[in-house]
């Protein structure tokens, strides 16, 4: 079994990056609560740096909650903060495919699914709007995908 992804100063790092919101440790998960008033939005985001994602899997799970969607990434590998945009993007990586979700300091999410990894390092003009999205999102880790040196870091 390998290290968990997430530490409890990680998590306090993700809460800093987010607007330093309260976080609750509970058993298994650390929850974050954000708010922005002046949009009227809440997110609740769960982190559980350990847990039983099937019969043979462990992994990082990340679970966020809107007024609109429930969102799920399994098996999270590492996330990359961005004080400057004032967001987290959590990412999971299976073979020539990414998925990911940016959550925000405003109380925002978005989720990027089964994205082709060359996506995230060619040229985003080729593509459509569209397209060029998810690869411009999910560029801020590829850093640390499929990274030997660590899951996670600062941008």
């Amino acid at each position: 079994m390998s290290n968990p992804v997430f530490s409890k100063d990680d998590i306090d790092r993700i809460a800093l990056c987010l607007g330093d919101p309260e976080v609750s440790d509970n058993k298994d998960h650390f929850r974050l609560k954000l708010t922005n008033k002046t949009e009227k939005r809440q997110l609740s985001l769960e982190i559980y740096p350990e847990v039983s994602l099937g019969h043979h899997s462990q992994g990082a799970l990340i679970v966020v909650y809107t007024q609109n969607c429930h969102l799920q990434l399994h098996d999270c590998s590492g996330f990359v903060i961005s004080e400057e945009l004032g967001e987290v993007t959590f990412v999971s990586e299976t073979p020539g495919k990414i998925s990911g979700i940016v959550v925000e300091r405003e109380a925002a999410c978005s989720l990027y699914s089964n994205i082709e990894r060359g996506l995230i390092s060619d040229d985003f003009t080729r593509f459509g709007v569209e397209v060029m999205l998810s690869g411009v999102a999910l560029s801020l880790a590829e850093d640390i995908l499929s990274s030997q040196a660590g899951r996670n870091g600062e941008s």
